[in-house]
């Protein structure tokens, strides 16, 4: 427990000594100061490298090809699919629930609206957060719990905190479970970066193709609550066969 809580202070305190410094030199330093959106892309993208740097070299998280050399590329493709279908029913769900402060709506359409957005949030951000939550975090609250069970619902606690966002953390926190699970079945992080980069993805390319990044499924579908729930049954008959299948299929390399 105690090597889990400093890789997470690590991880933060990292993000935020970069943004810091950027934002002390874009001040101070250059004649032309950066814009917010430019220092939030540069601090995600240059934090990312730093830590994935740090904790492989530390060897706080094991990093090996075997899962690849293994090729269950299948594993892959429904990691994908689960993270295409969880979408939708996440969404609707959190419509559900009372609202949420979004403390970072703003900014992060605006990274999102940039192509160099992408690098941060779609690469960097599923390899970096993989390696650290699922890679360094929940494999040392494994050791730390009797049950495997207890050590993802704690990692993915965790992984919804660090977003420092209230309406992300609900959707943040049962991936963080499926994101765990699929850790401990397989022993690698190769499948959650892959279903993290899906979604990652997922919200870039509607970011950038709806005409209002922030609508809601009802507003998106104008109130007709039919096609709403159609939509979600749809999307559930995309999930619930991905995680079947990969259920069947993941194995340790």
């Amino acid at each position: 427990m105690k090597n889990a809580l400093i890789y997470l202070i690590v991880f933060a305190a990292l993000q935020i000594l970069v943004e810091s410094v950027l934002q002390l030199i874009s001040t101070q330093v250059l004649a032309e100061p950066l814009s917010v959106v430019n220092i939030t892309i540069m601090s995600m993208s240059l934090s990312g490298v730093i830590i994935l740097c740090l904790f492989v070299k530390l060897r706080w998280a094991e990093v090996s090809p075997a899962y690849l050399r293994s090729r269950q590329w299948g594993v892959l493709v429904w990691s994908a699919l689960a993270s295409l279908g969880m979408l939708v029913p996440s969404l609707w769900i959190q419509e559900m629930l009372p609202p949420l402060p979004d403390l970072l709506q703003e900014i992060m359409t605006d990274v999102m609206k940039e192509p160099l957005g992408y690098m941060a949030v779609g690469v960097f951000a599923p390899i970096v957060e993989e390696l650290v939550f699922r890679g360094a975090i929940l494999a040392a609250l494994l050791t730390a719990f009797p049950r495997s069970w207890h050590g993802i619902v704690v990692s993915a606690l965790l992984f919804a905190l660090i977003h420092f966002n209230p309406a992300q953390m609900p959707h943040a926190f049962v991936g963080g479970v499926l994101l765990g699970w699929m850790y401990v079945r397989t022993g690698s992080i190769v499948p959650g970066v892959v279903f993290h980069w899906t979604n990652n993805t997922i919200a870039y390319i509607l970011c950038n193709i709806l005409p209002d990044p922030n609508i809601t499924l009802t507003e998106f579908y104008h109130g007709n609550t039919q096609s709403v729930l159609l939509s979600v049954l749809f999307s559930l008959c995309i999930f619930i066969p991905s995680l079947l299948q990969l259920n069947r299929m993941m194995k340790k390399a």
